[in-house]
């Protein structure tokens, strides 16, 4: 008998020529996983994308390419629907020009040659009817590549991949969208509110209105993590951030909002999709999710100007984009008409800064201590995120273990509209759909789960406890340190060695002190995801073991996989290769192992489990961490418990020695930070 297939086969487009760094993207990118260390991705342009997809009929799920600079040239072999967006300004179908925004129907065979990107604008977007259908992973197919995971095997398209295309039945109908692109030139006017941090805690008043006041440059360093603007030095009202690092910009560590302009030093950064969950640094302002698609379009050497609105008409540019979105057909012919009568397309016009505006810092709550707990204040973080902040700017792993708590009790209230939901030292970063759960609603139920948190001091976690195998002086963290001397800052203080630099900060004798203590120490993760993946945030229980750096000013552009750093009063092992600015002690295995099909989460740790650190050789290292990720070796995890009366019991046996060894400290930082201002 003969057996008919009558199976389709897939269709597909072959690159002919890569561009550069071209990814799938698709405009949501993925949810759920900022709490350990895994952004959203997606498209860096999602208004530009977004108006692509929609151009061919796509569903707003599918995945289309994203490139830099240079686009990619693409041979179909079927019959297909496609529409540019976005900075490709000289794109062609079979050598005849493209325009960005139509709609072009393209045969088997046929070539689409996306060009060069700019100026002006940066990247470029390609829509395919139906979609690219590169499988999903962890509920999205965005590309991120740090992680080396989404899209097309976690990569950027190479010459010769062969990439297969959804099916275009039952799709809407193309509609020519180029009347409703957004505009691009080289000066961005970029609306912003302000908070979660500001004047007169971090800056000084006049300070938070002179980084409004300045016009930004874009650096060359701007990528999908962030883009660094150039301009003046922030006035800062205080001398250092403490326990935190010796610079005023560090804080002890919090989850950012995609868009958040982070002060890295001295130096704003703007937190772009592919960027860190949880960091040390100051947010004084966040971009609304209107705006947030021109630093995807802004070149280096591009002009910005950042223009401070009400939370009302951050909402109001929101809804006209969402508006523009829900039926871009419509926004068409009401583009069309006004054309035709001769009236200009409307424009947000940014109003001038108003110093009430500065004065507000997005408040939306503050709850006084109890018997039982921190104060409380919860500021917009955004349009769509809220940071709630517990007790003073100091480590107390009292408050940690309250934040701890509400969180958890937020989880399980399974509130309405809430999307993500990241811990960090002393606060908790809340993500929410504002149509579902406005702020206001969201700081109200904050209000009222913090009434309920038990008292800390009555809680026992149960944790594990894992032990890390440690190289110390690890010749990739020595290699990290000397790129940066050679092409960041070769005169910082931390420069050649910063195992050196944490000896005399911390007023240790020996430099082998700094590995013993290390060693000595049974750490406590106080965080997840600060520096991508899974990346423990850990403090020592024991106040004797807490050495105090400052984070590099400016960061790190290269860091070795599962290298180990002190920043502040914190230990960090980083999850994957990438930027950072915490000081390098040396290098373990790998914190974080997707295993597609796996049962087990692909991040090791959790909140409050233990770890410690074995040394062992450099070679020894290197056979453990390919055999962890073959996985042919596990590492030693057993059961343990964590609760308060740990550490109060430490502090009261050992008082007198934790008082002179912090004395000793606080000098040597102190001199430290005078031997920078001479």
């Amino acid at each position: 008998m003969t057996v008919v297939d009558h199976g389709v086969r897939a269709a597909t487009l072959t690159v002919l020529a890569a561009g550069t760094q071209t990814t799938v993207q698709d405009q949501a990118g993925r949810g759920g996983m900022w709490d350990v260390g895994v952004p959203p991705s997606g498209a860096w342009d999602d208004l530009s994308f977004a108006l692509a997809n929609a151009a061919v009929g796509n569903p707003a799920s599918a995945a289309g390419l994203e490139a830099v600079v240079t686009g990619p040239v693409v041979r179909f072999d079927r019959r297909a629907t496609v529409c540019v967006t976005g900075a490709a300004h000289r794109a062609t179908v079979d050598g005849r020009p493209l325009r960005p925004g139509t709609v072009a129907v393209v045969g088997a065979g046929s070539v689409v040659d996306v060009g060069p990107c700019g100026a002006p604008g940066f990247r470029a977007y390609l829509a395919i009817g139906g979609g690219v259908a590169v499988p999903p992973v962890f509920g999205s197919r965005a590309t991120f590549l740090l992680g080396g995971f989404g899209g097309l095997a976690g990569r950027a398209l190479t010459v010769g991949d062969t990439i297969p295309l959804g099916r275009e039945e039952n799709l809407a109908a193309p509609v020519d969208v180029t009347s409703v692109l957004p505009p691009l030139g080289s000066t961005w006017t970029v609306r912003v509110l302000a908070g979660p941090h500001g004047a007169p805690e971090h800056l000084t008043d006049a300070g938070a209105a002179a980084l409004l006041a300045a016009t930004w440059t874009v650096d060359h360093r701007a990528d999908r993590t962030g883009v660094r603007l150039v301009g003046p030095r922030p006035q800062w009202a205080r001398p250092d951030g403490g326990e935190a690092g010796l610079h005023p910009s560090n804080i002890h560590d919090s989850a950012y909002p995609i868009g958040g302009i982070m002060l890295s030093g001295d130096t704003p950064v703007v937190v772009g999709p592919d960027g860190p969950s949880l960091g040390g640094f100051v947010v004084p302002y966040t971009v609304i999710r209107a705006d947030r698609w021109m630093f995807a379009q802004a070149r280096p050497g591009d002009v910005v100007q950042l223009v401070l609105v009400s939370p009302e008409e951050a909402d109001a540019a929101n809804r006209e984009r969402d508006a523009l979105l829900a039926d871009p057909t419509a926004a068409v012919s009401d583009a069309f008409e006004r054309s035709l009568a001769g009236v200009p397309a409307p424009r947000s016009a940014p109003p001038s800064v108003r110093p009430e505006l500065l004065r507000d810092h997005g408040l939306l709550l503050s709850r006084p201590a109890t018997a039982a707990a921190p104060t409380v204040v919860v500021r917009r973080a955004g349009d769509h995120h809220v940071l709630l902040e517990a007790g003073p700017p100091l480590l107390d792993l009292r408050v940690r273990l309250w934040v701890h708590l509400l969180a958890e009790a937020l989880r399980d209230s399974v509130v309405h509209g809430v999307r993500e939901i990241v811990e960090g030292v002393r606060s908790l970063l809340v993500r929410v759909d504002p149509l579902a759960c406005p702020l206001p609603r969201l700081a109200d139920v904050l209000d009222e789960l913090a009434a309920g948190v038990p008292d800390p001091a009555t809680v026992t976690l149960d944790v594990r406890e894992v032990t890390l195998p440690i190289a110390f002086d690890h010749p990739a963290a020595h290699e990290a340190m000397a790129r940066y001397a050679r092409s960041v800052r070769p005169d910082a203080p931390w420069c050649p060695d910063n195992v050196e630099f944490i000896r005399r900060v911390n007023a240790l004798a020996e430099r082998a002190d700094v590995f013993d203590i290390v060693r000595d120490a049974t750490y406590l993760v106080v965080g997840l995801g600060d520096v991508y993946l899974g990346a423990p945030v850990a403090i020592p229980i024991d106040p004797r073991h807490r050495l105090v750096t400052t984070k590099y000013d400016p960061a790190r552009t290269w860091t070795p996989q599962n290298a180990v750093g002190i920043g502040g009063v914190y230990l960090c092992v980083y999850g994957m290769e990438g930027p950072g600015g915490y000081q390098l002690v040396g290098r373990t295995v790998p914190v974080w192992r997707h295993v597609p099909g796996s049962a087990e989460p692909p991040w090791l740790l959790r909140q409050f489990d233990r770890l410690r650190f074995r040394p062992v050789g450099v070679e020894e290292l290197a056979d453990l961490r390919a055999d962890i990720l073959a996985g042919r070796s596990e590492l030693d995890r057993r059961p343990a418990t964590f609760g308060l009366t740990e550490v109060t019991d430490l502090e009261r046996q050992h008082g007198e020695e934790i008082a002179r060894f912090r004395a000793a400290r606080e000098a040597a930082f102190a001199a430290e930070r005078d031997r920078w201002r001479a």
